[in-house]
């Protein structure tokens, strides 16, 4: 028996960010949402395990902005590059853009991205982490600068991004695609359909 209201056209689901890639995400797959931008600082927490980390402020991002919204489903996630243990956030400029890039270049990575889904009534109901390697061609410095001056790195965690002018370094990946864009569509919709939030899926519109 449902307890609350499913996510559909009239009860949309909350997602706690602004990001493109994530907003795109869910208007490809049907779920309505509306977004709602939080002001957390999303530095990973370095002390902390990586998955950790990213599911800890995938959960602050829904917290600062539940108390505007009664009744409804929430979404909030967070995505990270770790390569050797050190964790990579959005780069702050071009100088930490070109040092991303370098540490990333010819290796394999993981991108971890952490999410959390709270109930109508504010509770948490589901948190996860889901990690896909990527592995990067050897870059050259020619290509590294040539990337950063098309100003996409900037705002991407890692320096780079995959759906974009990025995928010209990606050698391949293990794992979920849309995880390193930043939401892991098939783990997100099975969580929302075992928590109650989807009825079933793909949506009825």
């Amino acid at each position: 028996m449902m307890r609350y209201h499913p996510i559909d056209i009239n009860n949309p689901l909350v997602l706690a960010s602004i990001s493109p890639r994530r907003k795109a995400i869910l208007q490809q797959i049907g779920i309505p949402f509306e977004s709602a931008g939080s002001m957390i600082d999303e530095s990973p927490y370095k002390e902390m395990k990586p998955a950790d980390s990213a599911c800890h402020i995938a959960m602050k991002k829904v917290e600062s902005i539940e108390h505007d919204y009664n009744n409804r489903w929430i979404l909030g996630a967070d995505t990270i590059v770790v390569i050797n243990k050190i964790i990579f956030g959005k780069p702050k400029d071009s100088e930490e853009c070109k040092d991303m890039l370098c540490s990333l270049k010819g290796k394999t990575h993981e991108v971890i991205t952490g999410f959390c889904i709270h109930d109508p009534v504010k509770q948490l109901v589901h948190l996860e982490a889901v990690t896909t390697k990527v592995a990067i061609k050897e870059l050259s410095n020619t290509e590294i600068k040539a990337y950063i001056t098309t100003g996409e790195p900037f705002g991407k965690a890692g320096a780079y991004a995959i759906q974009g002018i990025g995928s010209f370094m990606i050698e391949g990946i293990n794992g979920s695609y849309t995880n390193v864009v930043g939401l892991p569509v098939f783990e997100v919709v099975h969580a929302l359909v075992t928590c109650g939030g989807l009825t079933g899926f793909p949506l009825n519109q």
